[in-house]
């Protein structure tokens, strides 16, 4: 029998900061329950999932609509 091993992949916020392109560091500091679904839509769309949990995507407008859009549950660096 062959065994079979998992194997983790890697975090992608570590693959993010290897680039050399800007960055912004995005932490969720308040719960997205009971918000409007579009906000929570958006809340998941940049990777956060729960309270304190933090992310760094690419600094691009897209990325910065979204956090302008729910800036009120979040804490940005960067």
């Amino acid at each position: 029998m062959e065994s079979t091993k998992t194997v983790k992949a890697k975090d992608v916020t570590t693959k993010k900061l290897a680039s050399n392109k800007p960055t912004v560091r995005v932490t969720l500091v308040k719960s997205f329950y009971g918000r409007l679904p579009k906000h929570r839509a958006t809340v998941t769309g940049l990777g956060l999932k729960r309270i304190n949990h933090t992310v760094v995507l690419e600094d691009t407008p897209a990325v910065r609509g979204m956090i302008n859009k729910v800036s009120y549950l979040l804490k940005v660096e960067g």
